[in-house]
């Protein structure tokens, strides 16, 4: 006797490209919502936990981010960051450049980065750990191109927060910036188990992206309908 076989085939992940990825914590969100995540970064990432290429970012993604069905950039934040700006460190701007490149690739996108940075993001969104239940408020702010974000509400800061780099005493909320101590409860903290300090203290939570993500898959699943 035979049986009936189902010729269907599963629809392939759409395919995502993580640019400035660093360690990699807005990947594995965007992974969580279904993309298959590629990173780019200008240095090693041994600890990224997808596809990773090492090249300049804005350059890659003027020659390859339309081989993507979608974009994310982090640029570096300490150009903007108020830490580097005490220390008076200079470091390049690149959110121009990259809002230029992924322009030219007719592809939706996101550009991530930090408070100081708002004045050059177009009507971004910004996420707080309040919002995805974690023990850390970490403000980001997101530019998108091609689907649409909406602003949701930002519940009232109540737990207090540790200073810069400090321990987090119990009740706190950990700030895990800088040369911050308490490795261990960040990665629970943020979900990023892989990550050392380097990667912790300038990733996006991958609550965020993954929040960020749904709504652009839905919004690549709609156009393709």
């Amino acid at each position: 006797m035979t049986h009936p076989t189902d010729t269907r085939r599963a629809r392939p992940r759409p395919r995502l490209l993580d640019a400035f990825c660093c360690q990699g914590g807005a990947a594995k969100g965007y992974a969580d919502a279904g993309f298959d995540v590629t990173g780019v970064d200008t240095s090693p990432q041994p600890r990224y936990p997808y596809r990773f290429i090492q090249a300049e970012a804005v350059d890659f993604i003027r020659q390859h981010g339309a081989e993507f069905d979608f974009i994310h950039t982090s640029p570096p934040c300490q150009h903007d960051s108020d830490c580097q700006r005490l220390q008076g460190r200079d470091h390049p701007d690149l959110i121009a450049p990259t809002r230029a490149a992924l322009e030219s690739t007719g592809r939706p996108w996101v550009i991530e980065n930090v408070k100081g940075a708002v004045p050059k993001l177009d009507r971004p969104v910004m996420l707080c750990g309040t919002m995805f239940g974690l023990r850390t408020y970490r403000h980001r702010y997101f530019e998108t191109r091609g689907f649409t974000l909406s602003q949701d509400r930002h519940p009232q800061h109540i737990a207090p927060q540790a200073k810069m780099g400090r321990p987090v005493p119990p009740g706190w909320y950990g700030q895990y910036v800088g040369n911050f101590s308490g490795v261990q409860d960040a990665r629970r903290v943020m979900g990023v188990p892989w990550m050392n300090r380097d990667g912790i203290r300038e990733c996006v939570p991958p609550a965020y992206t993954q929040w960020i993500g749904t709504a652009a898959l839905q919004a690549l699943l709609e156009v393709a309908a």
